[in-house]
């Protein structure tokens, strides 16, 4: 969108990386010998600085797949579920970022595969009557008039109806894991309920956000890694990769089967190192990876509002929409000449009540639409027209081909001041909270007691 000035007239305006075993191969004779390392504090195993590995493997090259418990997860399997996330990307990816989004993708699935497992030891195994509801579910919402159409699209993009139907079932059977095991010992006392509902009184007024997030987990021994996959998903995303995908496939937290939203937070309720950067966000952006307890986070800021207050983004609005059009092969003088005119005639307007019969005199037109929520407005209009009063205008925007026009506000009639949660939405997000921290150590107690060969 081209936003012109009334005077000046027309203007342009991916995961840890897991290691395979090398082949095993004789050390040469003329090896060098390596320092005998003492153990640290810093490095508790006493590794020399120098080690030698053992044959030639090339660690970009080395094949993604595993066997976990048993259950074999082949190239295939990653190739499908990596097509679901490279489909939702508008930039090419390139091969080096590629091959760390395999390795990503390849934890996932064993992941998936660990909760699938862990439900059917529990005798709590997922039944196919609910894959396939919540199948036919997502295909409706995606190809409302023709659902059959998912099956299509997913083996034209280089995935497969049964690779998304795997990760319903990880999810499904993850759900029904925490639902028994995690929350019935999840309490929260009324008390604690009440304190939250006068902290938030005593905030009214002051921002709350509502984020994205993808979480990834590190350690001292693999933090490295771990960043440098968080840096190739942000610059994914930054090149127009899908937050809601790449969250889905990637995001440790619990809110990834929501597309990594956190719903609204206030700062108090984030980390330190996420609360600074959301502070100097604005609604749109990315920040990160950003380094807290545990691991990284990259965070998107998906919209900004005051606690207990309106949500100006639910203002109802009156407008008018006043717009010329130009003859195909129109000169750019003409063009200009014809944009000043209409920006004197927009400086000249004193009100809502001109705009008719003014416009019909220099051949503009004129729309009105008295119920129009501010929230579907382009984001870069919303924010002008949101500051003005009645009867002002937007600037001059728009260009030669698709014309040219101003918004005027003509009326607005504001939501009703937001009342505090409920005391059981707020119990909810307490819940939620401990639930997934509880969640997150659950999923690292069936990794270490997992039997997992690498090939």
């Amino acid at each position: 969108m081209k936003l012109f000035s009334k005077k000046a007239g027309l203007k342009t305006r991916s995961g840890v990386m897991l290691a395979g075993l090398a082949a095993l191969a004789m050390v040469p004779a003329s090896a060098p010998a390596q320092t005998v390392a003492v153990p640290t504090a810093n490095n508790p195993f006493g590794l020399p600085e120098d080690v030698t590995i053992f044959g030639n493997a090339d660690p970009d090259r080395r094949t993604a797949t595993a066997v976990v418990n048993g259950y074999v997860i082949t190239g295939t399997d990653i190739d499908q579920r990596v097509a679901l996330v490279t489909s939702a990307s508008e930039a090419p990816i390139p091969e080096e970022e590629l091959l760390r989004l395999r390795v990503q993708v390849l934890r996932n699935l064993i992941d998936e595969t660990l909760k699938v497992q862990a439900a059917e030891a529990a005798e709590m195994k997922v039944v196919r009557e609910e894959v396939e509801q919540t199948y036919q579910q997502l295909a409706a919402q995606n190809f409302a008039t023709e659902p059959k159409k998912m099956d299509e699209y997913l083996l034209s993009i280089g995935s497969s109806p049964d690779s998304l139907k795997r990760q319903i079932e990880g999810e499904i059977a993850w759900e029904n894991l925490l639902r028994r095991n995690i929350m019935p010992f999840v309490n929260v006392s009324a008390e604690e309920v009440n304190d939250v509902l006068a902290r938030l009184e005593a905030s009214r007024g002051t921002d709350e956000y509502r984020l994205g997030e993808i979480y990834l987990s590190a350690t001292s021994e693999n933090r490295e890694a771990v960043l440098a996959n968080a840096q190739a998903i942000m610059q994914q995303l930054q090149q127009g990769g899908s937050f809601v995908a790449y969250a889905r496939q990637f995001s440790e937290a619990t809110t990834a089967v929501v597309g990594g939203d956190l719903g609204w937070v206030r700062l108090g309720q984030l980390p330190p190192q996420l609360a600074d950067s959301a502070r100097q966000m604005q609604a749109g952006q990315l920040q990160g990876p950003i380094e807290i307890p545990g691991g990284f986070s990259i965070i998107y800021l998906i919209n900004k509002r005051q606690v207990l207050m309106a949500d100006p983004n639910e203002a109802l609005l009156n407008l008018k929409q006043i717009a010329i059009n130009f003859e195909p092969g129109v000169s750019e003088a003409e063009a200009e000449a014809k944009v000043n005119e209409f920006g004197a005639f927009v400086e000249s307007l004193r009100g809502c009540g001109d705009v008719e019969a003014g416009a019909t005199a220099i051949g503009a037109q004129v729309v009105t639409n008295d119920q129009i929520k501010a929230a579907s407005l382009p984001e870069q209009l919303r924010a002008i027209i949101l500051n003005l009063q009645i009867g002002q205008t937007t600037p001059l925007f728009g260009g030669v081909e698709e014309g040219v026009r101003v918004l005027m506000l003509c009326g607005r009639d504001d939501p009703a001041d937001a009342g505090a949660p409920t005391f059981a939405a707020v119990m909810d997000d307490i819940e939620q909270e401990r639930i997934n921290k509880r969640a997150q150590r659950y999923l690292r107690d069936l990794r270490n007691d997992a039997y997992i060969e690498y090939n």
